[in-house]
């Protein structure tokens, strides 16, 4: 049989299955086999005359020049002006065929005019609208399924194809539960170990009370699978997950540095909801090697890039803490996460503080819709809440950008997420605009964190130079050479300690854009928690770094103890510094400065000419600054809370 005559047989055995099946038969052979239709792009050597002749001499239908535009009656604009593509139509081919058209393809081909020619096939396209999974608690997902109208906006980064692939993330907390329906297939051996029982399994230890449901909670909400039937979707639900066991024991400096440690060249991201007791009293913060484990994990994890950590802010609200007393958030090396409730309120445990940088959803009151995730004996919950469920909503937001760009260093995260996160709805009386432009609050650092748009400035994100550190001492109680000593500074009611500054320039750790600004104090008080401190920077940005704490009545003071503010972010730290002190309780208080130090970190780079659109990505940088001094621990260590 001829090979025209064998297409033409193929192409009607085609045509009447197309007929008795429909449009499935369509879907099932584009998937397989290319299907080609009566369209003919050519590209011929005169133009529109030889075209015409063309189509004229083998039956065609000129439909015109490709990315040919009218302009006027005589004149084209053309996308192609190199070439003369053209779209030819055949009337007389069927409209849908497996095989192409045998005869006009060597009738095309034989002729010497036509320079190339393709017969068109069918191209398949969705549209990519907002992506739904069909897990049955999604519809409970408030805070991601485009129900309100100030989401977190995750649907809009599914639909660009982004779940977070390619990307680890450990959860370190009571361990999770491996086995479960909706985390089995992305759990992560290698981002998982047990630190309380020193063995691979972080299975967590089954009690009448399920007290250990804490990690698999957390566990659930960066990567619970989508589309399974089962519970509801993890914001990042292609993303590996790990669980490092180690809050169900005894906690010492060694476990926590342990943990915080595993295996920093595969896991990306640490995702910790606990800390020292939020009782409104406490003071404390990472031991030795905890610090050195942060330090490392900035340094040399993620080759060099810089290991993620993402912390919950803190429960204390009831009792007035201040997660500035917790060294762990104002940790420069920790991105803080704050929450607020559906209806953009400040929840009633939620602890306002200076270090908090970015906030996601919770609950509030007791009728407030909380949080959807996993639950221990292979369950689901929709009454996760506390900052404990807002940080791992961050982290899996964090997640979906480092898939959209994995090149990014740990400061290049936190200046993104500054830039990601909006006012939004949420109400609070402290909302200032720094003097780089920027709203920021006490009570939700710079806002709701956005994925869409954490996603959009990640893609095309340039490298922040290296971070530079520029230490000033400003009251140092210390013996002069001839052996007399420098009185300290006794503390008045109200007390304004003064500093005009260079940020160091002239030398190479000269900054010209603050990052984090951090103070180191030593100081007595007769009742600590009755002393407000604040900072106020050059450009008129008044942070306060610890408010009153009523249940802080300690004498003790602060032992070089380093509060930290995220609130001059992208600033010029030339000029005017004001330490403020201010006894807030008792008349008769009493108290000495001894010391104060101020440390800025950022950048010789002036952040704010950036463009804020999109701009070229180029490769991270490679040469790295000091980092902060390690914080001191302030009193008895205690069992870290869960948040």
């Amino acid at each position: 049989m001829r090979p025209a005559r064998t297409a033409l047989c193929l192409r009607l055995t085609l045509a009447l299955g197309l007929a008795l099946v429909g449009p499935m038969a369509v879907g099932w052979a584009s998937a397989r086999a290319p299907i080609y239709v009566s369209s003919w792009a050519v590209r011929v050597s005169q133009g529109y005359q030889e075209v015409d002749r063309l189509a004229r001499k083998f039956g065609f239908v000129n439909f015109g020049q490709v990315g040919g535009t009218q302009i006027d009656g005589r004149r084209r604009e053309d996308i192609f002006p190199d070439g003369q593509y053209f779209h030819l139509r055949h009337r007389g081919v069927v409209q849908q065929s497996l095989t192409p058209h045998w005869g006009h393809r060597l009738r095309l081909k034989k002729d010497p005019k036509v320079q190339w020619f393709q017969q068109q096939t069918v191209q398949r396209r969705v549209k990519r609208s907002l992506v739904v999974p069909t897990d049955p608690w999604f519809s409970k997902q408030w805070y991601m399924n485009n129900e309100m109208q100030s989401d977190l906006n995750i649907l809009q980064v599914w639909s660009q194809g982004l779940s977070g692939q390619g990307v680890v993330v450990s959860v370190l907390d009571d361990g999770i539960e491996k086995d479960h329906p909706d985390l089995w297939a992305n759990y992560d051996p290698l981002a998982s170990y047990d630190f309380n029982d020193y063995d691979p399994d972080p299975q967590p230890r089954y009690t009448p009370s399920d007290e250990n449901r804490h990690g698999t909670r957390c566990a659930g909400e960066v990567a619970a699978m989508a589309n399974n039937r089962f519970c509801g979707a993890g914001v990042a639900y292609n993303t590996r997950i790990g669980g490092v066991r180690m809050l169900d024991g005894t906690i010492t400096d060694v476990i926590e540095a342990q943990s915080l440690s595993l295996q920093p060249q595969h896991i990306h991201i640490y995702s910790a909801s606990w800390g020292p007791e939020d009782d409104g009293r406490t003071v404390d913060g990472p031991g030795i090697l905890t610090r050195e484990a942060f330090r490392r994990g900035v340094t040399k994890g993620r080759g060099g890039l810089g290991t993620l950590f993402i912390w919950a802010s803190g429960n204390g609200g009831l009792h007035y803490d201040n997660c500035n007393c917790d060294g762990y958030t104002n940790s420069i090396h920790t991105l803080s996460v704050g929450s607020t409730t559906q209806q953009g309120h400040v929840p009633w445990y939620s602890e306002a503080c200076a270090s908090t940088l970015t906030t996601t959803y919770s609950s509030g009151v007791a009728t407030d819709p909380q949080i959807v995730t996993t639950d221990l004996h292979h369950q689901c919950t929709d009454k996760h809440t506390g900052t404990s469920a807002s940080a791992p909503l961050a982290a899996g937001m964090i997640a979906l950008a480092l898939e959209a760009n994995p090149l990014l260093t740990w400061r290049d995260m936190q200046h993104l997420v500054v830039r990601a996160s909006r006012p939004a709805q949420l109400q609070a009386e402290d909302w200032r605009t720094n003097g780089a432009g920027r709203r920021v609050s006490h009570h939700y650092g710079y806002g709701l964190l956005d994925a869409a748009l954490l996603v959009g400035l990640a893609r095309s994100w340039l490298p922040t130079q290296p971070q530079k550190k520029c230490v000033i001492h400003i009251v140092h109680t210390r013996t002069r050479p001839a052996g007399e000593a420098l009185a300290p500074i006794p503390i008045l009611p109200v007390m304004h300690v003064r500093k005009n500054v260079s940020a160091c320039a002239g030398h190479a750790n000269s900054i010209r854009s603050l990052e984090h600004v951090q103070v180191q104090l030593s100081l007595s008080y007769s009742r600590r928690g009755d002393l407000e401190i604040s900072l106020t920077s050059p450009m008129g940005t008044r942070s306060t770094l610890v408010a009153i704490r009523p249940f802080d009545v300690s004498s003790q003071g602060y032992n070089n103890w380093i509060f930290m503010s995220t609130h001059f972010w992208d600033e010029d730290p030339r000029g005017l510094w004001i330490l403020g002190l201010e006894n807030k309780g008792y008349y008769f208080n009493t108290g000495t400065l001894y010391r104060y130090t101020l440390l800025l970190y950022g950048t010789a780079e002036d952040m704010t000419a950036r463009p804020s659109g999109p701009q070229s990505a180029t490769a991270p940088p490679t040469s790295w600054a000091t980092f902060a001094s390690p914080t001191a621990r302030q009193g008895t260590s205690t069992t870290p809370s869960r948040r």
